[in-house]
């Protein structure tokens, strides 16, 4: 036995019953696809989450709520994980470009400090928001805030 002499059980495959070739052949006519109908012809493409007339799943589904299209999403940080953070990746200016660098942001990111917790280093800021509990801790360590558009 060798790879090229392989060949499926006898009985195990069977011949494709080839459809719109004539009455004799058992699928002619219609061709299995019944009566008219976009189904029915060539070239229907069925569309993207078409429901045949229902009506359509994000329509019936009730919408709740206001979506503000304006809002700015920020990421935060708490001073509180400032220390932490410096650390582990030897930061001493945390602005947008360090952080991304570190991939503790996406590039297009907006960063905003918080003031929840302790600032024990001195540590300058540039970043797009500051709260003002966080730039009264910051200036009291002895750190500098600058806010980047």
């Amino acid at each position: 036995m060798k790879l090229h002499t392989l060949r499926p059980a006898k009985g195990a495959t069977h011949k494709e019953k080839r459809i719109g070739r004539g009455e004799a052949s058992g699928k002619g006519g219609t061709s299995t696809k019944g009566n008219k109908g976009g189904q029915s012809r060539a070239g229907y493409k069925s569309k993207m989450a078409h429901e045949g007339g229902q009506m359509p799943i994000q329509r019936r589904i009730p919408k709740r709520g206001f979506k503000n299209n304006n809002r700015v999403e920020f990421k935060v940080f708490n001073i509180g994980q400032i220390d932490h953070l410096s650390e582990k990746y030897g930061i001493t200016e945390f602005n947008l470009q360090n952080l991304y660098i570190n991939g503790l942001i996406s590039q297009f990111d907006s960063v905003k400090v918080l003031g929840n917790g302790e600032l024990k280093g001195k540590f300058s800021f540039k970043v797009n928001a500051v709260s003002e509990k966080a730039k009264s801790a910051i200036e009291a360590a002895g750190g500098s805030v600058e806010i980047v558009k």
